[in-house]
C-alpha cells in the first residue's frame, strides 16, 4: 500500500471529530493493507512506529530535503527504512542516520513528509487512539468488538492481533481464539475510575472490597517454575532491577502465577517513603545490590490473573481474591475491608491515610479482570484532588529562578481528538531539585523556544494537586484548576494514560 494512502487517511482523521467516521476510515485502510504491512499499518494508525526507539530526534527533522513530486513510497518501505535507522550504533552512526533520514524523506512528497515527521516525533495529531484502532480492527475483520478487545488486552498491543485475523484465508474466529493469557507475556493492567468519596464509589460498585491505595510502582509479576519476571504498567521488564521482588515470588508455593500488585519503599515503621524514592529505585539500573541495601522494596499483591495452571481472568474478584489468599502469605496481601457501608469504608479510608497511604481503591466483588480498561468496577478515592496531566510547554523563570525552566503549562488528554486541552499553569510545589530536573528534561523535549515559552513534546506526565475546577474563559476548555501545585512527575505513566478532559469536567461543581 502506498504511504500516500495512509497520509491522506491521517489528514482525514485529523479533520473529523466523528468517532464512527474515524473508525470506518481506519477499517478501510486495514482492509487495503498487504499482509506484510499490517503490523506497521496498525502502528502508523496509532501514531507510532513499530520500532520503539529510532534515534531520530527533533534536530534531525528540522532541515528536510526537498520533497518528491510523485508518491512512490510504500508502508513496507517506510517501516524497513526506520528499522535500518534504529539498528545504527557505534562510531559514525549519527552521520549515517542523518544520511538515511535524508534518503527516506527525500523520497516522500510534502504531505508524506509531514506524516513521517509526526510519526518520528511521536506527535501525530490525528485523533486515532489505540482504542479506536481496536474498534477499526473489529470492523475490518467483521469480528465482535468485545472479543477483539480482549485479544488485544491479552497480547498487549493490536498489531499482532491484526496480523492474525487479517491474514489471507484464515478462519478469523479461530485466529482470535489463539490469544490467551500466557505466563511470561504481560497483559495491560486493569485501571480505576475516580470518585470524591467512598460513598459515591460504593454507589457505582455495590458491595465491594475497599483496599489501601499504595503510592508505589504498579508491577505485574509472572512466575513459571523457577522463572520470575517483573513488568511495569507499560509492560517493560524490570526484574533485574528488583531482585527482592523476584525472590519473594520465586519462594511462593505455586508452580505458576500472574500477580498484580505494587512495589513500594517503606520506612522501618511501615509508613511509605516519598514516591520519588520508590521511583528512583525502580528506575536505577546501576549497582542494584547497593540500591537494594539502601532502599529495599516491599511487594504487595492485590489481584491474581493466573494461579497453578488456572486462568482467573473470567472469575469474579471475590473468587480471585479467595484463590490468591489461599496461595499467598497474608503479609503479601494489600489490607482490605469488604463492605457496602459508607461509614465503615470511610473509617477504613481514614486508617489508610493515618498510615501515610494515598487513599483507597473500591473494587466490585462481582467484577472480572477487565485488562486494559478503566471501567466502573474499580474506583479510587483520594482525599485531595489530583490529576495526572501532560506538560505542554514551560516558561523560563525570572528572579531566583532565572536560567531555569519554571512555570509549566498543563494539559488534559482529549480522547476525541488525540490532542490535549490546556487547563492552566503552575510553578507551585517545585523544589530546587525538581527545577533542575525539569530544566534538563524539557530541554530534551523542546520543540521550539521563543525566548520565554518553550513548547515541548507532550509526553511527560505530572501529578497535580488542586483545590477545585472553575469556569474560565482564558483557556480553550472553558475551565481551569484552582491553586494547582506539582506533586510529582510520573515517569511510570505514559501520556496515553493521563487523565482526560472529561475526568476534569466531572470534578467541576454543577
Amino acid at each position: 500500500m502506498l504511504l500516500a494512502n495512509l497520509a491522506a487517511t491521517s489528514a482525514e482523521l485529523a479533520a473529523t471529530s466523528s468517532r464512527l467516521r474515524k473508525v470506518e476510515l481506519m477499517a478501510q485502510v486495514l482492509r487495503d493493507a498487504d499482509p506484510d504491512e499490517v503490523l506497521a499499518t496498525v502502528a502508523f494508525l496509532s501514531g507510532e512506529l513499530t520500532q520503539r526507539r529510532t534515534g531520530v530526534g527533533w534536530a534531525a527533522l528540522r532541515d528536510l530535503p526537498v520533497p518528491a513530486t510523485e508518491s512512490t513510497l510504500t508502508v513496507h518501505d517506510v517501516d524497513a527504512a526506520f528499522e535500518s535507522i534504529a539498528a545504527l550504533t557505534g562510531a559514525g552512526s549519527a552521520a549515517e542516520r542523518r544520511r538515511q533520514v535524508d534518503v527516506l524523506f527525500g523520497a516522500a512528497t510534502a504531505e508524506e513528509q509531514g506524516f513521517l515527521s509526526g510519526l518520528a516525533r511521536g506527535d501525530l495529531r490525528q485523533g486515532a487512539l489505540e482504542s479506536l484502532v481496536v474498534d477499526a480492527l473489529a470492523r475490518a475483520a467483521e469480528l465482535p468488538l468485545v472479543d477483539v478487545r480482549r485479544a488485544v488486552m491479552l497480547r498487549g498491543s493490536p498489531g499482532p492481533v491484526a496480523q492474525a485475523v487479517l491474514a489471507p484465508g484464515v478462519d478469523r474466529t479461530l485466529a482470535l481464539q489463539q490469544f490467551r493469557l500466557e505466563v511470561g507475556r504481560p497483559v495491560q493492567p486493569m485501571l480505576a475510575q475516580t470518585a470524591p468519596t467512598v460513598g459515591e464509589a460504593l454507589e457505582r460498585t455495590g458491595p465491594a472490597a475497599v483496599e489501601w491505595k499504595l503510592d508505589g510502582i504498579r508491577v505485574q509479576v509472572h512466575k513459571s517454575g523457577d522463572d520470575v519476571r517483573v513488568y511495569t504498567r507499560t509492560l517493560d521488564e524490570i526484574g533485574d532491577r528488583l531482585p527482592e521482588v523476584v525472590e519473594v515470588v520465586h519462594a511462593l508455593a505455586v508452580s505458576s502465577a500472574v500477580l498484580d500488585g505494587e512495589a513500594i519503599a517503606l520506612r522501618p515503621d511501615g509508613r511509605p517513603l516519598p514516591f520519588q524514592v520508590t521511583g528512583s529505585r525502580v528506575g536505577s539500573k546501576v549497582d542494584v545490590d547497593r540500591a537494594r541495601g539502601e532502599t529495599p522494596l516491599t511487594l504487595y499483591v492485590f489481584d491474581a490473573l493466573h494461579l497453578d495452571g488456572e486462568d482467573l481472568l473470567g472469575w469474579t474478584y471475590a473468587e480471585r481474591h479467595d484463590a490468591m489468599a489461599a496461595a499467598l502469605p497474608d503479609a503479601l496481601l494489600v489490607p482490605r475491608l469488604v463492605t457496602d457501608n459508607a461509614a465503615d469504608a470511610t473509617a477504613f479510608l481514614d486508617e489508610a491515610l493515618s498510615k501515610g497511604h494515598e487513599g483507597v481503591v473500591v473494587k466490585s466483588l462481582e467484577a472480572t479482570y477487565d485488562a486494559g480498561r478503566r471501567g466502573a468496577a474499580w474506583v479510587k478515592v483520594k482525599p485531595v484532588h489530583t490529576l495526572d496531566l501532560v506538560v505542554l510547554a514551560v516558561e523560563w523563570g525570572s528572579g531566583r529562578r532565572k536560567g531555569w525552566l519554571s512555570n509549566i503549562h498543563l494539559g488534559a488528554r482529549d480522547p476525541g481528538t488525540g490532542g490535549f486541552v490546556m487547563l492552566g499553569k503552575t510553578f507551585k510545589g517545585l523544589t530546587d531539585e525538581m527545577l533542575r530536573w525539569q530544566t534538563e528534561r524539557f530541554t530534551e523535549l523542546k520543540v521550539d523556544d521563543d525566548g520565554w515559552v518553550v513548547r515541548v513534546d507532550p509526553v511527560q506526565v505530572v501529578e497535580i494537586a488542586f483545590d477545585g475546577v472553575q469556569t474560565s474563559s482564558r483557556y480553550p476548555g472553558g475551565m481551569a484548576l484552582r491553586f494547582a501545585r506539582v506533586v510529582r512527575y510520573r515517569d511510570d505513566k505514559p501520556a496515553s494514560e493521563a487523565d482526560t478532559v472529561d475526568d476534569v469536567r466531572a470534578l467541576r461543581p454543577t
